[in-house]
C-alpha cells in the first residue's frame, strides 16, 4: 500500500475548481485514471494558502496536473502492532425496518454505541474513555441535473486495541463504511507501542 499527500496552493485550488467534496472526488480520482477505485482519501483541509489531501492506494498515482504530491511505502510491519491511536471520517446510517431506507444516525450517544459496535466487527476494541466525536454535521453537493447528495459526516478520533487482526488489516486496506468514494472511510492510524514515524495524517 502506498500513502500519498497532495498539496494544493490557492493557484491550484482555482485552477482545478475546488468548489465542494464533488471537486475533491474529481481531483482524486483523475490520479488514478482507467482504475476501478482500489484507494481511498480524506480530504484534511488546510488554512487560507494551502490544501491538503491525504490518499492511501494500492499502487502510485500518477503525477498532479496541479500541486504536488509525496508517495511513500506503508512499511511491511505497520499492521502488526496491538495498539493504534486512529482518526476517521464516516457516514454512519441504519436501515429503517419500517421503511427500508438508510437513514442517519445521530445524537452523540447513539453514535457512540453505533461506532463500539462496529468495531468489535472490524476487529478491534476501543481503549476506555478515549473515543471522541468531532466535526459531525452534513456534506452536501451537487452532482448536475439537480441530483443532490447528502451524507451524514461523523470523525471519530480515539485509541484501540487490535482483537482481530485479519478483520484490522482489511478495515486499513478496505476503508470503512460507505460513501468510501467521497472521502468517507478512510481508517488513518499510527503505532501507539513504537517510536516508528510510519503513517500519520500528515503522511510521515
Amino acid at each position: 500500500m502506498i500513502a500519498s499527500m497532495l498539496k494544493l496552493n490557492r493557484s491550484d485550488c482555482k485552477a482545478l475548481n475546488i468548489t465542494d467534496p464533488y471537486s475533491i472526488h474529481r481531483v482524486v480520482y483523475e490520479l488514478f485514471p482507467g482504475e476501478t477505485r482500489n484507494f481511498l482519501f480524506a480530504d484534511k483541509g488546510g488554512d487560507f494558502n494551502t490544501r491538503q489531501i491525504l490518499i492511501l492506494s494500492e499502487h502510485n498515482p500518477k503525477a498532479p496536473q496541479f500541486g504536488e504530491i509525496e508517495s511513500k511505502p506503508i512499511p511491511n510491519n505497520f499492521l502488526e502492532y496491538d495498539h493504534y491511536g486512529f482518526e476517521v471520517m464516516l457516514n454512519p446510517t441504519k436501515r429503517d425496518k419500517q421503511t427500508g431506507k438508510t437513514v442517519a444516525i445521530r445524537g452523540c450517544e447513539n453514535l457512540i454505541r453505533w461506532f463500539l459496535n462496529k468495531a468489535l466487527i472490524l476487529g478491534f476494541e476501543i481503549m476506555a474513555n478515549s473515543l471522541e466525536i468531532r466535526n459531525s454535521g452534513v456534506q452536501i453537493f451537487d452532482l448536475g441535473n439537480d441530483k443532490i447528495v447528502t451524507h451524514n459526516r461523523v470523525t471519530f478520533v480515539g485509541k484501540l486495541k487490535v482483537t482481530d487482526r485479519i478483520k484490522f488489516q482489511n478495515s486499513f486496506v478496505k476503508g470503512i463504511g460507505r460513501a468510501k468514494g467521497f472521502g468517507f472511510g478512510l481508517f488513518q492510524i499510527i503505532p501507539l507501542d513504537t517510536n516508528l514515524p510510519i503513517y500519520s495524517q500528515q503522511g510521515d
